[in-house]
């Protein structure tokens, strides 16, 4: 085996995944195919827990499953003591039947619903993310009416920008998301749940941005939020006890991104908020946080078949593959940028530059716009890099397409955790005509 451009080889010329040929991967699995190799989730993993236990800090680590959910990765999940953050009745539903801890999954959401709160009150669950007045008057009236106590954090706005696509950035004063700490509004969702019985408030919460790769807001974010819990403490004797920052840590999708390891931004995080608590009276609270790409992104890798290309002269060479927006509608949505390779092709030199187009019917749906592969040829795998995190998740059934397979390999070991849709899975919810022709 041999190492190409950081990734393994084996004596054919193709990608190792997880210790295993890629290109038998697609065969045994088909195209388009998501594979996860585990081996680097729980490096990752680790990484975050061990830093806060060095640093003598009580912490916890919830994985932000909106990135890839799954029976399978929930229970990886659970493997290495993670908590579990879930934003719809569907999440939950799925950490329940993975058989996941109750006590350590927070549910986020800006608009829950009547239904999903009341599933995670029924569940006691360990944490709801208060959005919302909406949201603090159905858990006050859902709390009553079980008898329920029901422990949340309040989601603030810090006005804090994240250096990153408009989008992805939800900590800034003009938000969807959370109570603006700028004009009262947090205050305002304090004195509503502070002196309710069955309320009980554990703290703040944020959330900057995502794909940072800098540590700045988190810090000034951080000391935002331990201002106003001593605020709370000093006028009303409250105690907050965590003090959960978010996500939004960086990935290397291509050569120009530059992210930090998770135990930098730990660090910062935890080096503010010692600081500002030694200054006062004000005890340390627990620190959480909420990685989810910095998870499972750059564990992921799709492999598509390549199929027809189409020359414009003097303009570009489109490279087709099986695949395209309805499994991956990132470069489409926001532009995203991605690195890819011929998996059967490792050791060819790359001169040919294509665009990789998907086999969705608009114009737009383009995984690469500029890549250099070695010639390309009908049947070659394409292994695209980095498409662990809001790939399968954010996959849909546009033009009927059925949604790929999903598997983990782990120091060459391989496991079906999702299955590939059938045809008929396609039309299993759709019903007959029965209205009449008039």
């Amino acid at each position: 085996m041999v190492m190409v451009a950081k990734q393994a080889v084996n004596e054919k010329g193709h990608l190792l995944i997880g210790g295993i040929d890629s290109v038998e991967l697609a065969k045994t699995y088909g195209t388009p195919l998501f594979v996860y190799d585990l081996s680097l989730i729980r490096e990752r993993a680790r990484g975050f827990i061990n830093t806060f236990k060095e640093l003598n800090v009580q912490a916890q680590v919830a994985y932000a499953s909106k990135a890839f959910s799954s029976v399978a990765m929930y229970q990886v999940m659970k493997q290495e003591n993670l908590s579990l953050d879930v934003v719809s009745a569907g999440e939950l539903y799925t950490a329940i039947k993975a058989g996941y801890p109750v006590d350590r999954i927070h549910f986020h959401g800006n608009n829950k619903s009547k239904e999903e709160l009341l599933l995670a009150i029924e569940h006691n669950i360990g944490c709801i993310v208060v959005d919302n007045f909406y949201e603090i008057e159905l858990l006050k009236n859902l709390a009553a009416e079980h008898d329920k106590q029901v422990n949340i954090l309040l989601r603030v706005t810090p006005g804090v920008e994240a250096h990153t696509h408009d989008y992805i950035t939800t900590g800034q004063q003009d938000s969807k998301f959370g109570f603006d700490l700028l004009n009262g509004q947090a205050d305002r969702a304090f004195q509503d749940v502070y002196k309710d019985k069955r309320i009980h408030l554990l703290g703040l919460h944020c959330h900057i941005g995502s794909q940072i790769f800098e540590t700045i807001g988190f810090k000034v974010a951080a000391e935002k939020l331990i201002k106003k819990m001593i605020a709370w403490h000093n006028d009303f004797n409250f105690q907050c006890t965590v003090l959960n920052l978010g996500g939004g840590f960086g990935i290397k999708y291509t050569e120009e991104d530059t992210p930090l390891e998770p135990s930098v931004y730990v660090k910062e995080m935890v080096i503010v908020v010692k600081d500002l608590v030694a200054e006062t009276n004000f005890a340390m609270p627990e620190i959480w946080i909420e990685p989810g790409r910095s998870l499972v992104g750059d564990a992921g890798t799709s492999l598509y078949t390549i199929g027809s290309e189409k020359e414009v002269p003097d303009v570009r060479k489109y490279l087709a593959v099986d695949g395209g927006m309805s499994d991956n509608i990132r470069p489409a949505l926001y532009g995203a940028l991605y690195d890819a390779v011929i998996a059967n092709k490792m050791n060819k030199e790359s001169k040919e530059e294509y665009t990789i187009a998907g086999k969705c019917c608009e114009s737009g749906d383009k995984l690469i716009e500029h890549i250099t592969l070695p010639k390309a040829d009908p049947g070659d795998i394409l292994a695209m890099f980095c498409t662990g995190a809001y790939g399968y998740s954010m996959a849909s059934n546009y033009n009927r397409l059925a949604r790929p397979a999903v598997v983990f390999v782990e120091k060459g070991n391989q496991q079906l955790a999702i299955r590939r849709e059938t045809l008929e899975d396609l039309v299993h919810l759709d019903l007959p005509l029965t209205l009449e022709k008039e």
